[in-house]
């Protein structure tokens, strides 16, 4: 999931388009980007799109819905909870309990309607008491399958400066340490400046640096640029495939550490050179 595309739950009429787009994942938005008036017509319309689908598409479908102490809540999730869902989305959590809230209404209505597997969660780190919190948010419960960073709400209410890459370094690794200690991925925020390309480029490199999935855009203008950042270089599988190689040869020899190409090598790296294989397998890069 390098880049996923934010699309308004209002406005269904993109809906097709970002399905045969070259974003990985679509979020369709129930909550900021819909108004109070149209909510529950977007949700109908979004719950319609989503039964929809044709088994076996190769897009990831999440929908962000309403905060779990909004009235809106409890309808989203019945209203999209099916086969056609893989993530809900969960708003400006402020705590574990908030997770743990939203995670058993996603049981109860998967169980009700006899799903074989609830949906995961993506919880968004966007205040200051998420940040501070991110580690509990990130443990909460077993459904939760990933921290998503949003910058928007996180900084500008605060007049702290959203374009300072010493100020996206501090939140980046702050959540996606967070996330590892849960052992789940990390999400980076969406940019809101959308003509600012060079600026996306480098706040997307600094995220797959610091070992995040990918990165939200909210215009397909963006998705190139975060699918180029995303993609492993020929250099990185060529590396990972002789870890990997060299790791089954070594653990027959009972080796815990060796090198590869001048680099010492265990566990860890094992495992992150099998994460960029399993990237470069799905894109189609390198044969099983």
């Amino acid at each position: 999931m390098r880049c996923k595309l934010f699309v308004p739950g209002s406005r269904p009429e993109l809906f097709a388009k970002a399905m045969a787009g070259d974003a990985d994942a679509i979020s369709i938005d129930l909550e900021d980007a819909v108004d109070e008036s149209r909510k529950d017509w977007a949700r109908d319309e979004v719950a319609k799109f989503l039964r929809s689908l044709p088994p076996g598409h190769a897009k990831t479908i999440i929908v962000r819905v309403n905060g779990v102490d909004t009235p809106h809540f409890e309808k989203d999730i019945e209203a999209i909870s099916g086969p056609g869902l893989d993530r809900v989305n969960q708003p400006m959590p402020a705590s574990g309990d908030h997770v743990c809230a939203c995670a058993e209404v996603i049981r109860r209505v998967a169980k009700g309607m006899g799903l074989a597997a609830p949906p995961g969660i993506m919880a968004n780190i966007e205040t200051p008491t998420a940040f501070r919190r991110a580690a509990e948010i990130a443990t909460a419960d077993p459904l939760v399958k990933g921290l998503q960073i949003g910058f928007g709400d996180l900084l500008e209410p605060y007049g702290i400066e959203r374009y300072d890459p010493r100020v996206v370094l501090h939140f980046q690794l702050g959540v996606k340490l967070a996330a590892a200690e849960a052992g789940i991925f990390a999400y980076d925020s969406a940019m809101a400046d959308v003509k600012n390309v060079a600026f996306l480029r480098e706040e997307a490199e600094t995220a797959r640096r610091l070992g995040f999935l990918g990165k939200s855009a909210i215009h397909p203008s963006q998705v190139a640029v975060i699918n180029d950042v995303f993609r492993p270089t020929e250099a990185e599988i060529a590396h990972s495939l002789k870890v990997v190689a060299s790791a089954k040869e070594n653990a027959s020899k009972g080796v815990g550490a060796w090198t590869v190409d001048g680099k010492m090598i265990d566990a860890p790296f094992v495992a992150r050179a099998q994460a960029v294989l399993a990237v470069a397998r799905r894109l189609g890069l390198v044969q099983d």
